[in-house]
C-alpha cells in the first residue's frame, strides 16, 4: 500500500468510524490506558498516519519516538516478513539464534567509546532501564541509585521510583522500590543562566550528603530528557557526572530510550559532548516499531551478573532483532543521522522567530529531530499547561499529531519520522504555530 505523502481531512476529527471504535475501547479496555488523539489507526509511512475515516494526519510524534525510520520502513517489513517464514519465537535462553547476536554486535559498535563491550536485550525502555540497574548493583555490591529531576525511565516499580512526576505515572501505585535518590538536573531555561559545571557540582554536593559516593551503584540520566521536557543540560554538565563516577567506582548508566537511534543528530546523544557512558539503555527507535530494548556496556560491568541472572522469556525476540538489524541499516544506509540535523534546521528557525512575536514561547530547546518549545503565562516564566493542552488539541483537529509532555505539562515536543518530507513538515509546523496565534 502507498500512501501518498499529503495530509488529507474527509471528516471532522475523529471521524464516525474513529468515534464507534473509541466507544468499543472504552468497554472493553482499562481506563487507565489513555490515547492521544481520539482516532484509530489504519495504516501509516513516511510523515503520514492514515485513520479509519480516511483522514491522512501529519506525523509529528513517531509513536513516541518509535518509528524513527518509518512506520513500514522497506527493509524492516522484508526482514520481519522473512523471519516470519522462519520462525516466530524459540526464546533466546533455550535455542538461541544468530539475529540476538548480531544485533549485539551492531550495539556495541554503535554505542559511545571504543571498549570492549557486551549487550543484553530485552522488550521495553522500562526493563532496559531496571536491568541496568542490577548490573551495576551486581558490579558495584553497592544498592543506591540516583536519578534526577523531571527524569522519565518507565512504569514498573523500580523505574516509577526513579521517575520524578507524580501525576499521572506515580499516583496510588506505591509503595516503590528504595534505594533511589533524587537529585537537581541542569535545566538552563530555569535555572537562571546556571552552567553546566556550576549545575553538576550543585547535583553532586546532594549526592555527597544525601548518599555519599562510596555508596552509590549507578547514576542514571537522559542525555536529553523525554516525558520531562526534552531538557538539555548545559554543557559541561553530563561530563561532569561521568567523571565523578569514575571518580567514585559508581557506574554511570546513560538512559538513551527516547534520544537515541539517530533521533538527536547524533547516533546517540551522549555523542555531542563526547561522553562515553558505562552502560546504554536503549529501546523505541531501536527496531522501527517492533518491541525490543538492550543496555550496552563495558564487558567487565555486564558480565558481573551470575549466568541466569539476565533474560526474559521474550527478550531479544526473534522478530524485532530481524526488525532492529534493518533498522540500523536504514540510518546508516540512508544517512538518517544528517537527516536529523536536516531536520532541526526546519525546525527551530521557524519556532524561534515565532516565539520573537510571542512571549508565550518561553524556550525553544532539543536537537535534531527531538525539538521542544515551553509555554508559559505571557511576561513570566509561569508554566501555561492549558495552553499547551489547547494548542495540542487545535492541532489534532487539523490533521497533526503533536504530543505534549514537561513536568509542568507546558511543553509541546516534535519527534517527526526522519522520513518524512520537508513540505509536510513546513506544512504542520505552520499549522501549529497558527493554533498558538489563534488561541489566546
Amino acid at each position: 500500500m502507498t500512501i501518498e505523502q499529503r495530509r488529507i481531512l474527509k471528516t471532522a476529527i475523529p471521524g464516525p468510524v474513529s468515534a464507534g471504535l473509541m466507544a468499543r475501547k472504552q468497554g472493553a479496555v482499562a481506563a487507565g490506558v489513555g490515547t492521544t488523539l481520539p482516532v484509530f489507526a489504519v495504516a501509516a509511512d513516511g510523515g503520514v498516519v492514515v485513520d479509519a475515516d480516511g483522514n491522512q494526519l501529519i506525523d509529528l510524534g513517531s509513536g513516541i519516538a518509535v518509528t524513527t525510520v518509518g512506520a513500514r520502513a522497506p527493509r524492516v517489513v522484508e526482514a520481519v516478513k522473512a523471519q516470519v517464514d522462519a520462525f516466530t519465537h524459540t526464546c533466546f535462553m533455550i535455542t538461541p539464534y544468530e539475529g540476538y547476536v548480531a544485533v549485539a554486535e551492531a550495539l556495541n559498535r554503535l554505542t559511545p567509546g571504543d571498549h570492549e563491550k557486551r549487550t543484553a536485550l530485552f522488550n521495553s525502555g522500562a526493563e532496559a532501564v531496571e536491568n541496568a540497574v542490577k548490573i551495576a548493583r551486581a558490579y558495584t555490591g553497592r544498592q543506591a541509585v540516583v536519578v534526577f529531576d523531571h527524569a522519565y525511565h518507565g512504569r514498573t516499580n523500580l523505574t516509577l521510583a526513579m521517575t520524578a512526576k507524580n501525576q499521572p505515572y506515580k499516583r496510588g501505585f506505591g509503595p516503590f522500590a528504595a534505594e533511589v535518590y533524587r537529585a537537581p538536573v541542569s535545566y538552563p531555561y530555569r535555572d537562571g543562566g546556571l552552567d553546566g559545571a556550576t549545575a553538576a557540582a550543585r547535583a553532586l554536593d546532594v549526592i555527597e550528603k544525601q548518599v555519599g559516593g562510596t555508596e552509590v551503584a549507578a547514576v542514571v540520566i537522559e542525555p536529553i530528557q523525554g516525558e520531562g521536557g526534552f531538557v538539555e543540560p548545559a554543557p559541561g554538565f553530563l561530563p561532569a557526572l561521568a567523571e565523578w563516577c569514575r571518580a567514585n567506582g559508581a557506574v554511570f548508566v546513560a538512559d538513551e530510550v527516547q534520544s537515541g537511534f539517530a533521533r538527536t543528530g547524533d547516533m546517540f546523544a551522549s555523542n555531542h559532548e563526547g561522553v562515553v557512558p558505562d552502560l546504554v539503555a536503549t529501546a523505541k527507535g531501536i527496531a522501527g516499531g517492533l518491541p525490543l530494548s538492550a543496555v550496552t556496556g563495558r564487558a567487565e560491568i555486564m558480565d558481573a551478573p551470575q549466568v541466569g541472572g539476565l533474560g526474559g522469556t521474550y527478550g531479544g525476540n526473534p522478530l524485532a532483532c530481524a526488525a532492529a538489524l534493518a533498522a540500523i541499516e536504514t540510518i546508516e544506509a540512508d544517512g538518517l543521522v544528517a537527516r536529523a540535523r536536516q531536520i532541526e534546521e526546519l525546525i527551530k528557525p521557524r519556532l524561534l522567530l515565532a516565539q520573537k512575536e510571542d512571549d508565550r514561547i518561553g524556550d525553544v530547546r532539543g536537537r535534531g529531530a527531538m525539538i521542544a518549545v515551553e509555554l508559559v503565562q505571557s511576561g513570566t516564566s509561569e508554566p501555561a499547561p492549558e495552553l499547551a493542552k489547547a494548542v495540542a488539541t487545535a492541532c489534532h483537529q487539523q490533521g497533526i499529531v503533536v504530543l505534549t509532555c514537561g513536568t509542568y505539562g507546558n511543553v509541546l515536543r516534535f519527534l517527526p519520522p526522519l522520513t518524512i518530507s520537508d513540505d509536510l513538515l513546513v506544512e504542520a509546523l505552520e499549522i501549529v504555530v497558527a493554533a498558538l496565534r489563534e488561541i489566546s
